[in-house]
This record gives C-alpha cells, sequence and structure tokens, in this order.
C-alpha cells in the first residue's frame, strides 16, 4: 500500500503536512458558523464579517508566496511553525480582546491571514510534492489535501456543537490548543534532501529566473487565472452558506450538514482526483471539475430548498471541493521542476485568495443591499464555465532549460 513512498523521510513529511492541514484547513473552514454569535456578541454586520474573511483571503494569498520562498529556502518546517504562532495570537486577539471594530479586522482578517499563507494547502502541499517523483506526486498531494476533507468534516461538527454548549469565546479557546498541536506537528515537516527529476541546469536556476520564466508560459498564466475561479466559489460556500441556508427558511444544522457533507466527501475527491492525475491530463480534469461545479450550483440553488437538496450539494460539492489542488499544484511541478514549487504554487495560489476575497464579500455585500445571495451563485456558475474554457489550452510539457554557461 506504500509502495509509492520513496523513503522514510517522505513519510514522515507526509503524516506531517497531513496533520498540519487537517487542523489548519479545519479551523479556517469553521469561521462561517459564528457569524451569528458575532452580530450579537461584537455587533459587526454581515458586510463587516464578509470583509474580515475577505481579507484574511486576501492575507492568506499575499503571505503564500512569501512563507513558499521561506520554505523554499529555509525548510516546510520553519514557515509552518512561524504560520501557526501567528494563528494563535489572532484566535486569541478574536476571544480575548480587543476584537471590535477595526481589530476585529485584524484578528479574524490579517493575522490568521496570514497564518493560513503558511499553514494552509501551499506550503504543506508543495513540500510533499518535493519529495515524491512525477508520476506518484499528484497521488501524495491528493492524501495531504484529503487531510483537510477529514479536518472539514469534524470540525463544523466540533464548531456547532461546541457553540451551542460553551458559546463562541470557549470555543475559540478550544482553537489555541489545536494550534498547539499545529506547531508540533511542523516540526517534522523537513525540506526534502533532493530535487527530484531534476539537471544540474535546474538546480543552478535562480529566484528570479524561475519567476521571470513562470511568467512567460502561457499556461502558468492560465493557470493563475483559472485558480481564481477556485477560490471565489469554495469561499463563498463556506462563508455564506449558513446565511443562505437561513435566508431559505432552513434551520442552522443544515448548513452544518452542507459543510460536514463537503469535508466528508473531499475525502474521495482528492484522492480520486489524485490517482486520475497519475492517468490523464490534468488540465482535462481540471477543465471537467469546474463544468461539474457549475452543475452542482445549478441544481443546488435553482431547487427547492430541503434537507434532500443540501445533502445533494454537500455530496457533489464535496467531490468537487479541494480536488483542485493535486492537479494544479501537479501542472506547476510537472512542468517547472520542484525547485520553487513552494514559491510558484504560492502565486497560484494568491489569486485563488483574490477570488475568495471576492466571494467571501460580494456575498455579504449582495446579501446587505439586495436582501439575497442570489447575485453572487450567479457569479460562481459564470466563473465555473470561464475556468473550463482557460484551462483547455494549458501545455502541460515540462520546460526545456539550457545551460547558457557552456
Amino acid at each position: 500500500m506504500l509502495n509509492f513512498i520513496p523513503n522514510r523521510l517522505a513519510l514522515t513529511v507526509l503524516i506531517s503536512a497531513c496533520s498540519i492541514i487537517l487542523i489548519s484547513m479545519g479551523l479556517r473552514q469553521t469561521f462561517g458558523l459564528f457569524f451569528s454569535a458575532f452580530e450579537e456578541g461584537l455587533g459587526c454586520t454581515r458586510t463587516e464579517f464578509g470583509l474580515a474573511i475577505g481579507i484574511q483571503m486576501l492575507f492568506w494569498g499575499m503571505f503564500a508566496p512569501l512563507f513558499g520562498l521561506i520554505a523554499d529556502k529555509l525548510g516546510g518546517n520553519k514557515a509552518v511553525f512561524i504560520g501557526f504562532i501567528i494563528f494563535g495570537l489572532g484566535i486569541y486577539m478574536l476571544y480575548a480582546g480587543p476584537n471590535t471594530g477595526i481589530y476585529f479586522q485584524i484578528s479574524l482578517g490579517v493575522l490568521v491571514g496570514i497564518a493560513l499563507g503558511a499553514t494552509a494547502i501551499g506550503v504543506p502541499v508543495s513540500e510533499v510534492g518535493k519529495h515524491f517523483p512525477n508520476e506518484s506526486r499528484t497521488i501524495a498531494t491528493g492524501i495531504v489535501t484529503a487531510a483537510a476533507s477529514v479536518g472539514y468534516f469534524l470540525s463544523p461538527l466540533f464548531t456547532k456543537y461546541s457553540l451551542g454548549l460553551v458559546g463562541w469565546e470557549q470555543t475559540l479557546k478550544y482553537f489555541m490548543y489545536f494550534i498547539g498541536l499545529g506547531l508540533l506537528a511542523s516540526l517534522f515537516l523537513s525540506p526534502s534532501k533532493t530535487i527530484l527529476n531534476s539537471t544540474q541546469v535546474d538546480r543552478d536556476q535562480t529566484f528570479a529566473s524561475a519567476i521571470k520564466e513562470a511568467f512567460s508560459h502561457k499556461g502558468y498564466i492560465l493557470l493563475v487565472l483559472g485558480f481564481f475561479v477556485c477560490g471565489f466559489q469554495i469561499t463563498l460556500v463556506g462563508t455564506h452558506i449558513p446565511g443562505y441556508m437561513q435566508e431559505r427558511g432552513m434551520g442552522g444544522w443544515s448548513a452544518t450538514i452542507i459543510l460536514a457533507l463537503i469535508g466528508f466527501f473531499n475525502i474521495f475527491g482528492t484522492l480520486g482526483m489524485g490517482y486520475l492525475g497519475t492517468k490523464y491530463k490534468k488540465k482535462n480534469l481540471l477543465c471537467i471539475l469546474y463544468a461539474l461545479r457549475a452543475v452542482s450550483i445549478c441544481i443546488f440553488i435553482f431547487s427547492s430548498p430541503s434537507l434532500v437538496n443540501s445533502i445533494i450539494f454537500g455530496t457533489t460539492f464535496g467531490l468537487l471541493w479541494l480536488s483542485t489542488v493535486p492537479p494544479t499544484n501537479g501542472i506547476v511541478a510537472q512542468i517547472f521542476g520542484t525547485k520553487y514549487l513552494s514559491t510558484l504554487f504560492g502565486i497560484v495560489f494568491l489569486c485563488h485568495q483574490f477570488g475568495a476575497f471576492a466571494g467571501a464579500f460580494l456575498g455579504g455585500y449582495f446579501f446587505d443591499n439586495y436582501g439575497s445571495y442570489d447575485y453572487a451563485w450567479y457569479m460562481a456558475i459564470v466563473l465555473s464555465i470561464f475556468a473550463t474554457i482557460v484551462h483547455f489550452p494549458i501545455d502541460e510539457r515540462r520546460i526545456k532549460r539550457v545551460d547558457n554557461t557552456i
């Protein structure tokens, strides 16, 4: 079963990354469940809440390449450890204060966002990618992304129960304990001792030339644009699905069921996509995935609200949730190699977070100004069609570098 793992260090890093991303992404997924508590306890509007999540997404994106560079130069363990320290500070401010007005934006938005740049998706997935050859990389990264799914499944259930039992302040205090476990796990995210599938020219490449090369490649630009759509959609759902279900007359547990099902079925989606990425062109898989997202959203918003409809949406969108990550990361590694994988994927992820900001902010903005989330859902459908189109022309072939010193 573990034949695809090349060595003990790779296994250690894989387990460490799974633990890190389970904690970080699991906690991040629950913030939408706090919106009523923050409205009552802190007096924030949905626009302010959406803005905080949007700022979080932006800072997550802006710091993903920076922490990616730290990981590429010094090791992912150092980058993630710093990230969890900042994560803890943000959560502490959020429940202990100051936590209203601008401080609400700083704690939930800026600090948690910076922390996610190190602890969520970019660095852990890319560090694992450096330890595995191209033939098994998407499977390995699929396993890491599936660990986020476990967090997605368990965290909303725990958070909903805890909010009802002990309130939002104590629930956030519990989050601090999980962050402590993340700090411990980060110590084992050790850097790879070799650059896999590389030539001397690849190993000698500078950071500046890697960035220039990436942005001169049309496929990389298209990948960046396509990932914007992923960010918009998953953040719209993760942030505003509780408010949307309330708007449609459904109880609070309906949103929790959707988020939990998304987390559970994302396990199968990411593992399946990781496997398919070893068999088929990754760009074609991304085209199919975004087209199916459009179908899933259409069925959800144009059908009558019901428990069955909630279960169908949670299941189908869960299969498609983070399934974009293994093929997207795999394409970057396949084209450019792994030396600057954390940085280059971090830049792709930055555009993902621009989309996440738009999804979080516009969801709240449309509701506060028009009394409905419908326009945000319509945008999500149109963007799915856009992403389906832009991934098709990507050339996945490895770049051939020339040694100019000869």
